[in-house]
């Protein structure tokens, strides 16, 4: 009898960190979890809600406005322990935008306000003055040699520290700041992005990728070398 694996998603803020459409993120994940087998299951872990490190497989972090990401930034320092403790035990954590900026040590908003993030990253995020980054961008992962498509639309300009690496360089578009040809980071089994309109749905190789780890993590002594081989070239 085939085995049965179930996934559990942390969708952190869903309520509140979703303006760019991140919910697209977990339907796709649920889509290809189910074309390889997996049952997929997500939960909103919003303010003043405890996300337990143990109880989840996957985590997604949204982006917001400015407004919206000032109320979760002073909630997200409470779950800071058991999000460190997420990562540090391979947990795999998709973060976009602002949900990128906030696991950093800080970011600058429109207003000129610094707003700490929980520093479990290196990076850190300033602004721009009176631009912002818009318009489809392409990046190429140099390690696997994939590359991404997508739409980015942030003020912010952010810089990756000790332990980061890029998700891509840039081929077409900004990506972090502009300047130093990098999209996104990589830290373990996080993968943050710039990318918006979800990232996911147009590269669902990443969307395989987070289900392998996460399934790897959770079921250390199964072979998933069948789930590896599943193709997911077609769009969602």
């Amino acid at each position: 009898m085939t085995k049965e694996y179930t996934l559990h998603i942390a969708h952190l803020y869903g309520d509140l960190m979703n303006t760019y459409g991140d919910l697209g993120n977990i339907l796709v994940l649920k889509y290809y979890g189910k074309k390889m087998g997996i049952n997929v299951e997500s939960q909103v872990v919003s303010l003043d809600e405890d996300f337990k490190s143990d109880d989840y497989d996957i985590a997604v972090f949204g982006g917001g406005q400015d407004f919206e990401q000032s109320i979760v930034s002073k909630d997200f320092q409470t779950k800071k322990d058991e999000i460190k403790k997420f990562i540090d035990s391979d947990g795999c954590l998709l973060a976009i935008c602002g949900g990128y900026q906030l696991l950093g040590k800080y970011y600058i908003d429109a207003e000129g306000n610094k707003i700490p993030g929980i520093g479990v990253l290196d990076h850190y995020t300033e602004q721009q003055h009176d631009n912002r980054f818009i318009g489809d961008i392409k990046i190429k992962n140099k390690e696997t040699g994939e590359v991404y498509h997508g739409f980015e639309n942030h003020q912010g300009v952010t810089y990756t520290g000790n332990g980061e690496r890029p998700l891509g360089d840039v081929e077409q578009g900004y990506g972090n700041n502009g300047t130093d040809q990098a999209e996104g980071a990589i830290f373990k089994n996080v993968y943050c992005t710039y990318f918006h309109g979800p990232i996911l749905a147009r590269n669902n190789i990443i969307a395989k990728h987070i289900l392998i780890k996460a399934l790897k993590r959770r079921y250390p002594n199964d072979d998933f070398s069948a789930q590896e081989k599943i193709d997911v070239s077609e769009s969602y």
